[in-house]
């Protein structure tokens, strides 16, 4: 029987951080909208994105001198200028007069003009500025931690983003389901996988409609920290709110195989199969390989194998022949001449000559001694760790 160590893979679910248009919230930026036409009107005060903020957000705010500069800093941002941004706001920081407001505002703008030009190490050395001048609101100050914290976990600086999601977290109490999903993925990401578990129950209890990709990788991350039961149960109640969705059965099936429960994921998988929903290698290779790790399944591997082959869905490769040739072999009855045929087919795409020799023991056993001892010859050329059985064949009389 083939043995498969299927893992469920998991699709990476890091938020994208809101980099889309400039994070003006300050009051730098709403006095300028106000000189621009708000007459006589009530100022609309910025969202308060973090209401349970610990920090005591500064007070200072621009200076008559660099209130052009910094208004022209945004709006090169705002026009999507942003080699002109970046080096606008390099001027402002290496300006002895700006001040601490000013210097975070730049950093601060520097650091999404880089984003935008791909210059993620530039991004993140401005947002380090950012935090270390410390003179924006609670609003652009956090955003700018968040943001840094998730391109730390993108480019596998792991701990280090954790760090800085787990200040983020402390300081704002924020309790949103994707910032939280960002910290469950870089807990898995850091193979913590016991403490992403409650962190992203508690991003998918708290969201309206949580994506499949967070209860994916909730499963994941139980499977891994050896609940496997807890898994399987996440996974059928996933599949059981949406039993039409392909995608939860898959997940469903995966779940049971990594349990060791191939009955349940066959059963799953063949149902999917027989309403024609099986259309890609990856799902006609899961199948099989359930099939195969299963008892007294081999006419069901075939009967997968050369239906997938036949449609060009699987490709003819050493994997699927070989899977084909023990099913044939061990089927009852045994149908030897058909294992054989595919035995033959799957040697020569072998990286070494183990497969020869398995052939060339079968054939001899089948009493096609010729040909055994060729096969066991081609075994020697391709490289076995028992010579003794080969040449055994070899001198058969």
């Amino acid at each position: 029987m083939i043995f498969s160590n299927h893992k469920q893979a998991v699709l990476s679910v890091l938020i994208a951080t809101a980099i889309g248009g400039a994070m003006v919230t300050d009051a730098f930026a709403q006095s300028r909208s106000s000189e621009r036409g708000n007459r006589g009107g009530k100022q609309a005060k910025a969202e308060v994105l973090y209401p349970n903020a610990t920090r005591q957000e500064p007070e200072q705010k621009s200076s008559a001198k660099l209130g052009p500069k910094l208004q022209k800093l945004i709006d090169s941002y705002n026009d999507q200028k942003f080699p002109e941004t970046r080096a606008q706001a390099e001027e402002i920081l290496a300006n002895p007069a700006a001040n601490t407001y000013e210097k975070s505002l730049a950093a601060q703008l520097a650091s999404q003009a880089a984003y935008q030009l791909d210059d993620v190490a530039a991004a993140k050395k401005y947002l380090e500025q950012v935090l270390q001048l410390g003179g924006l609101d609670n609003n652009g100050h956090y955003q700018s931690m968040l943001m840094l914290g998730q391109l730390q976990v993108q480019e596998d600086q792991i701990n280090e983003g954790l760090a800085t999601l787990d200040k983020y977290f402390a300081e704002t109490k924020s309790t949103k389901p994707e910032e939280l999903v960002a910290k469950g993925q870089a807990l898995y990401q850091a193979e913590r996988y016991a403490e992403a578990i409650p962190v992203l129950q508690q991003a998918i209890a708290g969201a309206t409609e949580p994506k499949d990709s967070w209860n994916q990788l909730l499963m994941a991350a139980m499977a891994e920290a050896g609940q496997t039961g807890e898994a399987v149960k996440q996974a059928e109640a996933l599949a059981a709110k949406n039993p039409n969705d392909k995608k939860a059965q898959l997940n469903l099936a995966s779940m049971y195989m990594q349990a060791d429960q191939m009955d349940q994921a066959g059963a799953i998988m063949g149902k999917l199969y027989s309403a024609g929903q099986l259309t890609d290698e990856r799902e006609y290779k899961q199948l099989y390989s359930i099939y195969a790790n299963s008892e007294n399944k081999e006419k069901d591997v075939i009967a997968v194998i050369n239906d997938g082959l036949q449609k060009n869905i699987l490709k003819p490769d050493y994997q699927v022949y070989l899977a084909l040739a023990q099913a044939y072999y061990y089927s009852d009855p045994p149908q030897a001449n058909k294992a054989i045929e595919a035995w033959q087919k799957a040697a020569p795409l072998s990286k070494d000559g183990e497969t020869y020799l398995n052939l060339a023991r079968v054939l001899h056993s089948e009493g096609r001694i010729p040909e055994a001892k060729q096969a066991a010859q081609q075994a020697l050329a391709k490289g076995v760790k028992n010579q003794a059985d080969a040449k055994k064949i070899i001198n058969l009389k």
